[in-house]
């Protein structure tokens, strides 16, 4: 689940840090830095329990619905479709989510009016209305309405974001990369799997885990020797007039074309230009393209490098 382009960010933010914390040692600068991508894991189990949770609420809310009927004799007619969902049965249900909701409690609990809230919104959009008009409950059908709730709701929701942030600050650039797992489990979710219903793995293999420690050490054992290849680019260019951010993605993007042959020269350089423009200046995407580009070209008509195109 956590892919190299979240590594890569991990790698910046976490190597930044190190450089601004005068008194960490790099050792505990890489505990650090892998338990910041085991808070992603956990993040992912987070939001798959919120669907769930969201659902308590809605369950609870048309069980008050009913109960009031009841005492006043009203014939209403209360859909139970929503309640019902059968993805959300078979998520509740799934091995791999309750070990980890028994290990780690139930993140939800105290976010009852925001659940709520939540609940509220779902029932007011049209795609909605539609899905609780068809009778009966149907696999595909539910599953698709979760997928069309969480891209409309829970992505790019401020409230939400602001929630995670006070529970863990590792949490604050994640959020919208592990969405996109969160939709991709969804996708994959099977009724003939059942509760045995495999969720992501926290690395995809053990290539992904060691392309993220081999980056990490690489980057910080070898920080003179990047600088300086920075520092001759830049010719009659201070140093000190570098945003700082960019010379730790410029760091971080030589410790990855030096390092990893297989990986193609301008599939890194874009990684981290991408990079450059989330989290540093405006200007920074250009400027970091230019530089790795110049270096890289030189390091291999030196010979210094071997990399794929």
């Amino acid at each position: 689940m956590i892919n190299r382009e979240l590594i890569r960010i991990k790698v910046v933010q976490l190597v930044y840090a190190f450089y601004n914390n005068e008194g960490k040692t790099k050792e505990n600068a890489e505990k650090e830095f892998l338990f910041s991508l085991d808070k992603a894991y956990e993040l992912y189990h987070v939001l798959l329990m919120l669907m769930v949770s969201i659902t308590h609420i809605a369950r609870r809310t048309v069980e008050m619905q009913m109960n009031r009927a009841r005492r006043l004799h009203e014939q209403s007619v209360i859909p139970t479709k929503f309640v019902n969902n059968l993805f959300i049965d078979q998520l509740s249900k799934n091995v791999q989510l309750r070990s980890f909701q028994n290990k780690e409690g139930e993140f939800w609990a105290e976010e009852e009016e925001f659940l709520r809230h939540l609940y509220k919104e779902i029932t007011e959009q049209e795609y909605y209305q539609e899905y609780i008009r068809k009778p009966g409950n149907d696999f595909e059908e539910d599953r698709e309405i979760w997928r069309k709730i969480y891209r409309s709701l829970l992505c790019n929701n401020e409230e939400l974001d602001d929630i995670l942030e006070e529970r863990s600050l590792y949490w604050n650039d994640d959020k919208a990369i592990i969405d996109t797992f969160v939709l991709k489990t969804i996708r994959r979710f099977e009724v003939q799997n059942g509760q045995m219903q495999q969720l992501l793995p926290e690395f995809k293999d053990d290539d992904d885990l060691e392309f993220a420690k081999t980056l990490f050490r690489t980057v910080i054992d070898n920080e003179e020797r990047f600088r300086e290849l920075i520092k001759e680019q830049t010719r009659n260019w201070d140093m000190e007039r570098i945003a700082f951010m960019d010379l730790v993605i410029m760091q971080t993007a030589l410790a990855e074309i030096t390092s990893f042959p297989e990986i193609p020269l301008r599939v890194s350089i874009n990684e981290y230009v991408e990079i450059g423009k989330m989290y540093s200046t405006p200007r920074s995407g250009s400027y970091i393209n230019g530089m790795l580009d110049t270096i890289a070209k030189r390091l291999i008509a030196e010979h210094k490098i071997e990399k794929a195109e």
